[in-house]
């Protein structure tokens, strides 16, 4: 049966721009260090950008931006949409060669690049797209500045036909088989699903116009770039830092009187144990939301204890645009400890169910693959048309590779990770990805990498390695090697060495029975 909000009308992102700018064109949008932005000169700024690239593209274009949080950034996906182009946000962290496979396959030919990243993209090999630095002195690379660039567009609606189905956002996600996917995201991906929960009626869900949120989670993830244009839909005040600082963000919390703040569940603890949390005025937050990656209930109870304010767990991914599934704050009771460690329960407009192995529907307390259907599910991933179908179905199901089970009253319980992704302070990674790398080590015969329990990071990415005949690998070495190729947080905390790698009769490594000794104790195959 299609779902209730299949016809729903939704607006572009462009188009609630412009609505804000009439209705409150003198409120703040964004606050980056010592600028502000109000949603008057935002609406005119972002229609400049977006008649600067009609300049030199068409609508359905990627453009990339590579940097940390800032104004421009947000500004970038904004112009970008409403030139009907596509965003391509790429994680500052990557090795040169990740970013370069990106800029490839998305076939962006701008890349917007932050002034302390340009060394990094003045190291790829093959760089085709054009470059524009957004700060700083871009002399040293040859590159125009964004101001240069943006010359003397003009600040008027531009002339592009953008409809709310179209693609808006595209961001890579780590391959199960070592490339990453990009997952396509349109305006109605959010637009039509804040309808659904606006309708709701349910408060914790729904920011109010003018509340302050604080933008720290890196723009390169669907929790920095997607949030970003969450907070703008609701004509939020939305206070940027360029990343992720403990004492960055108590500070933002007292000066702006922060109303909500989410965090992955690393960051909230890095922030609890810094020495200024002891004093904090947490008084102003009304909301905390935390997400991707479970949450240690310790943690969360310090947390609740410590910040004072109503709780609420999301769990979703990339492919959901975040959060379809949320653990509402009165279910954050003592009272029901067993609750807290649930990923709660479908939010409005998403319909969730647990399917089996051989492809059967599984009843309460049955463990097999969670799916998910919601106005959030992703358009698709870019040119992988046998990769989109193998996880989106005709009617609209999303395959999370998620193992899990729904109780009862509707509470998803997640067990472990069909794909055996590992997730280290929030940042995904898959292992094949990495043992591409580590298999090319000249000392190395064959290698699994596992995800292992970390107090600190939720897990973190161990090799096994068999060494090549006649060697003795330094795990110093091997780490080293990873780093010179893969993002830092991809790359091996620790390596084991083996005889042989478990396989079954096909040939695949038996991840579970490699990870088995070091997960013993705990009750879920993911920390």
């Amino acid at each position: 049966m299609e779902p209730d909000w299949k016809n729903l009308p939704a607006p572009t992102f462009g188009e609630v721009i412009r609505e804000h700018a009439r209705e409150r064109g003198n409120s703040i949008a964004l606050r980056y260090g010592d600028r502000t932005t109000t949603y008057a000169q935002f609406d005119a700024l972002t229609d400049r950008i977006a008649n600067a690239l009609l300049r030199e593209g068409s609508p359905g274009d990627r453009i990339a931006y590579l940097g940390k949080n800032s104004d421009i950034a947000v500004a970038l996906i904004l112009g970008a949409a409403k030139a009907g182009m596509v965003l391509v946000p790429v994680i500052w962290r990557l090795a040169p060669p990740e970013i370069a496979y990106i800029l490839s396959d998305s076939t962006a030919g701008l890349l917007f690049v932050d002034h302390e990243l340009a060394a990094q993209a003045a190291a790829i090999d093959g760089l085709n797209a054009r470059v524009i630095q957004t700060e700083g002195d871009p002399a040293q690379a040859g590159w125009p500045s964004f101001e240069a660039w943006l010359g003397d567009a003009p600040a008027t609606p531009p002339a592009a036909h953008v409809d709310a189905d179209q693609a808006l956002l595209q961001i890579y996600t780590s391959g199960t088989t070592g490339r990453p996917k990009g997952a396509v995201l349109s305006h109605a991906n959010a637009t039509r699903y804040r309808k659904v929960i606006k309708a709701s009626g349910l408060e914790w869900l729904s920011s109010d116009p003018g509340e302050t949120a604080l933008l720290a989670m890196p723009f390169g993830h669907i929790a920095g770039a997607g949030q970003a244009l969450l907070i703008l839909h609701a004509a939020g005040e939305m206070i940027i830092h360029r990343e992720f600082d403990p004492g960055a963000t108590l500070e933002a919390i007292e000066a702006h009187g922060l109303k909500r703040l989410f965090l992955v569940p690393a960051a909230l603890q890095i922030m609890l144990a810094h020495p200024r949390a002891a004093t904090t005025d947490f008084s102003s937050l009304g909301y905390f939301s935390y997400g991707a990656s479970p949450i240690p209930v310790p943690l969360l109870e310090a947390g609740m204890a410590r910040l004072g304010c109503q709780f609420m767990q999301v769990y979703g991914m990339t492919e959901t645009w975040g959060g379809v599934v949320a653990l509402p704050p009165e279910d954050h009771d003592p009272a029901r400890r067993h609750l807290l460690s649930s990923a709660g329960k479908a939010m409005p407009g998403v319909e969730l169910r647990i399917r089996g192995s051989d492809g059967e529907l599984l009843g309460p307390g049955e463990t097999g693959e969670v799916e998910v259907r919601s106005p959030a599910n992703l358009l698709g991933y870019w040119q992988l048309e046998e990769a989109t179908r193998a996880v989106l179905s005709d009617d609209g199901w999303l395959k999370t590779g998620d193992a899990g089970m729904l109780d009862a009253e509707g509470y998803l319980y997640i067990q472990d990770r069909i794909k055996d992704m590992i997730i280290t302070g929030a940042e995904n990674v898959y292992p094949a990805e990495v043992e591409s790398v580590i298999y090319g080590h000249p000392q190395v015969a064959d290698v699994a990498v596992i995800g292992v329990p970390d107090p600190k990071w939720g897990e973190a990415v161990k090799a096994i390695v068999v060494p090549a005949p006649g060697t003795a690998p330094d795990p110093a070495e091997i780490i080293a090697w990873t780093k010179e190729r893969l993002a830092g947080f991809k790359c091996p905390k620790s390596v084991d060495f083996i005889d042989v790698l478990p396989r079954n009769p096909s040939g695949k490594i038996l991840r579970r029975e490699l990870r088995e000794p070091f997960w013993a104790g705990y009750e879920r195959r993911v920390n």
